[in-house]
């Protein structure tokens, strides 16, 4: 099964393994209304975890550097936003809204608050 991701117009490749880190991310990410890839160590992960709960969203947050897998899982993150830094990523509704830069972008533009409404994560 491949997933396509709305907001970057790419796909996953196809995945073969339980063990394969795409697979993991993409069911990991589809299990809850909102998910974030993170570090437990870093700031800006914090501070995208204070903006959900702060608008009354209780995300799913996986820490990478408390997961089995999580060296391989920040580097399909890394591919798959194309970028150095591979956290925060953030999930909603099992599609794929990007890194900090696209999170805060769609709450600034105020369409991040219907994506929520959408996967059932804000009922107000």
């Amino acid at each position: 099964m491949h997933y396509q991701t709305e907001s970057w117009g790419t796909y996953l490749p196809p995945t073969t393994t339980v063990n394969d880190p795409f697979h993991r991310i993409e069911r990991l990410a589809a299990e809850n209304a909102v998910v974030i890839f993170s570090l437990s160590s870093c700031c800006m992960c914090h501070a995208i975890k204070r903006l959900f709960c702060g608008m009354g969203v209780n995300p799913t947050v996986y820490e990478l550097d408390q997961q089995p897998l999580g060296k391989e899982m920040e580097k399909a993150l890394m591919r798959l936003l194309g970028t150095g830094s591979p956290v925060p990523v953030v999930f909603v509704g099992g599609k794929l809204v990007g890194a900090m830069d696209r999170v805060m972008a769609s709450h600034i533009n105020g369409t991040l608050v219907p994506l929520l409404k959408e996967a059932g994560a804000l009922w107000l």
